[in-house]
Formats: structure tokens, sequence, C-alpha cells
């Protein structure tokens, strides 16, 4: 090996991101044997978007035995929908557990990605120092990067501004004069919460959502105890819990127009609260629910109807002075700004940061619309793979169970490279992931995600690169394993590729003792 090879760390597996993604795929490769890897965050703790969502009310609307990893139960949830604080600390709980702090990276933000042809392993610099790795595991997720829209005259409003995703807790909102920019998943959190507080608020809705209630409320201490006295009643929990909602997924894929039973749930859900005909009609969507995020809130209504708010069924469009001007052409004079817009999702700021071995970026690779292979790999971006990447999303179920998916997929991709042996990288063929994107955009015609709505989940050109459109159970069968038949193998140039003493196993083989372990432990996180 060349001397100039030695001249920083060389690591098997480089993990970006200590989310679920990261902590997730940490803890997987323990399990597989692989104890070579780092985990890089450019913050100074674990969490990812739990750690930076700390809004007031952030809570998450999947339920909270559905929302933890398979292998890592918890049986003291405190209530049936956790709080973000709940939710940071099972993930710190994690890291704790299963022994991943020594691997991970604080304050070490990747700042370029780049393969290296000749070795055949990715060159990572980063803020708090240079690396290489054998295989990049990015596990930046979509919600990381905040999203503010360009508004003429923000630069120079005299008063304080912030993303609900940078939460300014120094600010005291208490007798301001507040506008809510937005009316998402995080706006319907934030509005109950700082409404009695606030003197004015002033909520900028430009589409407004469907809401169902919440039907959230403290998990008793009998429960909880039965929980950890006996791990079946978890498990069994959760399996109901899975059922309930993979049985939902046909009316969101194949059948949108059996959805109209759940808008006359959401409309008196409004009706309950919102008495005025006139507001009631701003706040009724004209799409069908699901085409855009179903938002759970209980409070969110009772919150809008209360004297100190004002809708305003337009969005911002202008800001004077300290004077925000809607599209509609409705001033308010306000303290703060608070947008609740949502994050760079089909338009990752990390694929700026990641550059092929043909020299291009991922960004540019993506210029058309994000495409990888079974929602991990991208052609030209050899020993590559994303956790949550395109066409990965969920709409009525957790994230956790494409997660877990995408891991499985991670750990066969690991052993491949293990059985081909020597230096090798496999990179996804363009057809390879051109087939399987054409056959998941066929599938998403039928959708309720494309039947005409504008949402976060379509990309620049029109088009759903975010959500997956089938059941956990389908993506987990599809990444299952690696069928090698889709990558092409690369071998350092001077090399010549060895003779194979072992097949490596696809998805048309017959399982080893490895695979049939895994086969086993994805049926059981999935009915677990």
């Amino acid at each position: 090996m060349a001397e100039h090879e030695h001249e920083h760390e060389h690591v098997r597996v480089a993990v970006i991101g200590s989310g679920f993604g990261g902590l997730g795929a940490a803890v997987r490769l323990r399990r597989e044997g692989v104890t070579d890897f780092v985990v890089l965050e450019r913050a100074g703790s674990v969490g990812g978007t739990w750690r930076d969502n700390s809004y007031p009310g952030c809570a998450c609307d999947v339920p909270s035995h559905l929302y933890s990893f398979s292998f890592a139960p918890h049986p003291d949830w405190p209530r049936t929908f956790s709080g973000q604080q709940h939710i940071r600390a099972y993930l710190e709980h994690v890291a704790d557990v299963f022994r991943l702090r020594p691997h991970i990276r604080f304050d070490s933000e990747v700042k370029r990605m780049t393969w290296n042809g000749e070795r055949l392993c990715w060159d990572i610099e980063t803020s708090g120092g240079n690396l290489s790795a054998d295989i990049v595991v990015s596990a930046t997720g979509p919600l990381s990067d905040p999203k503010i829209p360009d508004i003429p005259g923000l630069d120079s409003f005299p008063g304080k501004v912030f993303h609900s995703a940078r939460w300014d807790h120094d600010y005291d909102l208490r007798g301001k004069r507040v506008a809510m920019v937005g009316t998402g998943a995080s706006a319907i959190q934030i509005v109950p919460a700082i409404q009695p507080d606030v003197s004015r608020l002033t909520l900028f809705q430009r589409t407004p959502p469907w809401v169902l209630p919440r039907m959230d409320r403290d998990i008793t201490a009998a429960e909880r105890w039965l929980h950890r006295r006996l791990p079946l009643t978890t498990r069994a929990r959760r399996g109901i819990l899975w059922s309930i909602r993979e049985l939902q997924v046909q009316a969101f894929t194949k059948r949108p127009n059996e959805l109209g039973v759940i808008e006359a749930l959401a409309r008196r859900n409004m009706a309950r609260s919102v008495k005025d005909p006139a507001l009631r009609a701003r706040l009724t969507p004209d799409y069908r629910i699901g085409c855009k995020r179903i938002l759970l809130s209980s409070e969110y209504y009772p919150a809008i109807v209360r004297p100190n708010v004002d809708v305003v069924a337009s969005g911002l469009s202008e800001i004077r002075g300290s004077t925000v001007v809607a599209a509609d052409g409705t001033e308010a004079e306000v303290d703060a700004i608070i947008f609740g817009t949502g994050f760079h999702v089909t338009d990752m700021p990390i694929a700026q940061r990641v550059v092929g071995a043909d020299g291009r970026t991922l960004a540019e690779t993506w210029k058309d619309g994000m495409e990888a292979l079974r929602g991990a790999s991208a052609a030209g971006f050899p020993n590559w793979m994303t956790v949550i990447g395109p066409n990965t999303g969920l709409g009525n179920t957790s994230m956790i169970l494409m997660i877990e998916s995408q891991l499985n997929y991670m750990a066969d991709f690991v052993r491949q490279l293990d059985v081909l042996g020597g230096r090798a990288a496999l990179d996804a063929r363009p057809s390879a992931v051109d087939a399987w994107n054409r056959r998941v955009q066929e599938r998403m015609k039928r959708t309720v995600w494309n039947t005409g709505c504008d949402s976060w989940y379509l990309d620049a050109n029109g088009r759903n690169t975010t959500i997956w459109p089938g059941t956990t159970t389908e993506f987990r069968r599809a990444t299952r394993r690696v069928d090698l038949a889709e990558y092409e193998i690369r071998r350092p140039p001077a090399a010549k590729e060895p003779k194979q003493t072992m097949k490596p196993t696809t998805a048309d083989t017959t399982d080893t003792a490895d695979t049939a372990d895994t086969a086993d432990a994805t049926d059981k996180a999935v009915t677990a």
C-alpha cells in the first residue's frame, strides 16, 4: 500500500447522521460483526430531527409503540403519542444500550464526499477532520434542513425571525404579535401551544390541511407495568398498531375514493369547534384527504377560533418593515415571524456534497428528480447507500418500518462485498435504477398522492419522488436482499477480478444461514 494512503483515518463504513436512520444503521452494523465504522454527526448530540425540532407542542403523529425500533422496544412510553422530549430520550437510550457512543464523532459535519476510483473508497471531508471509508451510509434524513421561502423584505424585518426547526428558546413570545407562516404538521402543534401567551397571532394559510382528532392519552401505570413484566404484550400492541395501518394502505394506493369516509370525520372534527360558516369555508380543503399529509390535532381548531387569532387564507408575499402582507393584500403588524414551511425534501442539500465516479455531484445526477434502486443506491455512486431515500416515505404509518427494511438491505450489501473478497465496490446499474423507478412511478399514478394537490411530496417537476406507493410488507420483501444482477462490480483499475469461490446470494438464490436468520428477524420486525 502506498505511503500516502496512511495520511488519514480509514474505516470500513461511515454513517452520516445520528437520528433513527443513523443509529439504526450503527446497531445493525454491530450485529453483523462490523465494528470498524464511525457515525458522523454535525451537531453535538444524537437525535436528528427529534433533536432539532424542539418547538412548543412538538410531538409525533405515529403511536409510540410503533414509532420505535423492533429490536429496542420501550415498555415505558408515557403517552400513546409521544412528545419530542420522550423520543429524543429514547434515541439517547438506544445510543447507550447498544454502546454506540465510541463510534460517534460529534461536531463533524460532512463538507464533501468524493469517490476515489483508484482506491475504491470515499474520501470524506468533515468539519472535524478528514477520513476515508469503503462504504458510506447516508442517513441525514429528509426533515433535516429547514426551508424558508424567499420573501421580499424579509432581510429588513426589524423583529425576530426563525424556523420551527430552529426554535429560539431565548425569545419570549409572551405579549408579542406573532405571524405563523404555514399550516403543516409543525404549525398545527405550535399554534395551540403559543396562542394563550401571545397578544395576537396571525396565521398565514396557503392551503388548508385535513385535520383529524388526535386520540392521545396517558399510558396508565398498569399498562406500563404489564409491558415491563410481559414483553409479549408490547410486541402484541405494536403488531396491532401495524396491522391496522397496513390494512389502510389500499385506500391510499389503489382506491382513493374510499377516503371520503375519513373526510367526513375530519369535517366533523372541524365543525365541533369552528361555528362560523365563513371560517369553516376557509379551513376546508378542496383536495382529497391524504393527497397532502393528514394532520392530527384536537387542539388546533379550538385555538384558531380564539379572539386573538386571525386566519389569513393566503400565503405571505411581502414584508414592509414590521408589516407582513399576504398575497390577498391582508396586512398585519408583527413583532416576530415563525416559519413552519417545511424542509428540503426533494432537493436534499447533502446531495450537493456527494461527488460520484464520473465527477458529478448527486444533486447534478438528480437534477430531473431523485431516483435510487430500492430507495438506497444511486447509479454512479459505488458503495454509497441512503436511508430514507427516494420513494421510501409513508403517508399513514411509521417510518421506522421502512428504515429497518433499508437496514436489512444495507446488511446484505456489506455481506455481498465480503463474499466478493478483495477490493470491490457495487455500483447500481442505470438500467436497474430506471426499471425500479418506472415501476414505482407507474404504481404512483393511481394513488391518492397523485390526485392533484400541491404537496411537499412532489419535486419541482411535479413528480412524487418521496412516497412509497405500497405496503411496508411489500417494501420489506423488495429490500430483503441485494440482487447482484442489479449492480456492476468494480475492482481497482490495475487488478483483475479474482475468481469467485463462493456464489453471492441474490434475490433468487437459496438462503444461507446468515440470510435465513436475517429473513426471520425481518419477519419478526414487521409483525412484532
